[in-house]
């Protein structure tokens, strides 16, 4: 057993040291294929080059109030996570008699009614705090979304009419929509969940050792596996909006009475059978990461219910304790789960933004962040 309380953080520190590791070779590798830096202006058509820093131009203030707000909710979470194990200890067990707090003597009674109470506050301001969230990062995300459009529809506009590109109306629906909610999510989903998970881990930690341990067996082997999924749900992503650009252009030209023939209506099936075929693969991956994911979440309660059951026979632990350890558990996979969605959402709003910025400077031959123009459709 206490094989679990050394080799499962073990595992999860070099799996990220692995990752960490895995990043900066990226990084590394996206310098040496840039070469020779070039002077280029810092923004496309009013946009940051980069995304983090668009995001955070306009919205710092904001981004700092979605901060607090999502700190505050860290106090009544864990309240909420220990009120049902004082609960089951110290009024619903036999043994349990009349008890003083501050030198107040309540009977078992008055005990349950103040526990319940303190408990049914501890969710109520939860709850609150996260419906407070959601709107304030709805206001942001439409904020944003709005100047996004307009800077984009500006710089269309001031071209000449014979250079204005007819996929303005993709750009400005479906590609720049996922840039408004990775804005509301960049600070404020990270904290509200990570915070979320670590004061779970921390309520198991202090349990027992050995069943905080158990929740990160899986931990590991999720971080491998995920990110590596995502790389190729990136590449299929490119490939999409590529593909998605083609069929706009195809069908815009079909406008002309000159391109109505039947070698157009060809063009048009082709690229619709090249969309179903990258759509169709992007579906088998994503779902094949949120099987593995769900499968090795699963594994978990069953180390806590073989060595919670053990502890709680030997009397290592209080069986209120293995209790809350498992309903804890219950809202450990969720917060994980968050995360990860987060890292895919990272990614697959860089590659909008990307081609976004591609639609911007195409006929121009402006490098992108420093590396090669983006592929044209």
């Amino acid at each position: 057993m206490h094989l679990i309380l050394v080799l499962a953080p073990s595992l999860l520190l070099v799996s990220l040291l692995a990752l960490v590791f895995q990043g900066l070779r990226q990084l590394r590798r996206n310098r040496e294929q840039r070469g020779p830096r070039r002077r280029t202006p810092p923004r496309i058509g009013g946009l940051e080059r980069n995304l983090l820093r668009q995001i955070l131009r306009g919205a710092r203030r904001q981004q700092a109030g979605l901060l607090l707000l999502s700190l505050s909710l860290m106090p009544p979470l864990y309240l909420s996570l220990e009120m049902p194990k004082q609960i089951v200890n110290n009024v619903l067990e036999p043994s349990a008699g009349p008890a003083e707090i501050y030198g107040v003597s309540l009977n078992q009674m008055q005990m349950l009614g103040l526990f319940s109470a303190i408990y049914l506050a501890a969710i109520s301001l939860n709850g609150l705090g996260k419906y407070m969230l959601n709107t304030r990062k709805g206001r942001v995300a439409e904020h944003l979304l709005r100047r996004v459009r307009l800077l984009i529809y500006r710089h269309w506009r001031q071209r000449p009419p014979h250079q204005r590109q007819s996929e303005i109306v993709q750009v400005l629906g479906a590609e720049v929509e996922p840039i408004g909610g990775f804005a509301a999510d960049l600070i404020a989903l990270p904290v509200t969940q990570g915070g979320t998970l670590l004061t779970i881990l921390l309520f198991m930690f202090l349990q027992d050792p050995i069943l905080g341990a158990a929740a990160l067996t899986v931990l590991p082997v999720q971080l491998v596996l995920l990110p590596y999924l995502q790389r190729i749900v990136n590449r299929l992503s490119r490939e999409r909006i590529r593909a998605m650009r083609v069929l706009t252009r195809g069908l815009t030209g079909q406008l002309s009475p000159e391109q109505n023939g039947l070698e157009h209506i060809r063009q048009t099936a082709a690229s619709l059978r090249e969309l179903e075929r990258i759509r169709y693969r992007i579906h088998r991956v994503k779902f094949l990461a949120k099987a593995l994911n769900n499968f090795l979440t699963a594994l978990t309660p069953f180390l806590f219910y073989s060595l919670g059951g053990y502890f709680v026979i030997e009397e290592r632990i209080t069986l209120g304790a293995l209790i809350a350890v498992l309903a804890a558990h219950k809202d450990f996979s969720a917060p994980l789960k968050e995360l990860f969605r987060y890292y895919q959402q990272l990614e697959d709003t860089r590659i909008r933004y990307r081609a976004v910025l591609g639609f911007l400077i195409e006929r121009h031959g402006a490098p992108v962040d420093g590396t090669p123009e983006p592929d044209r459709a």
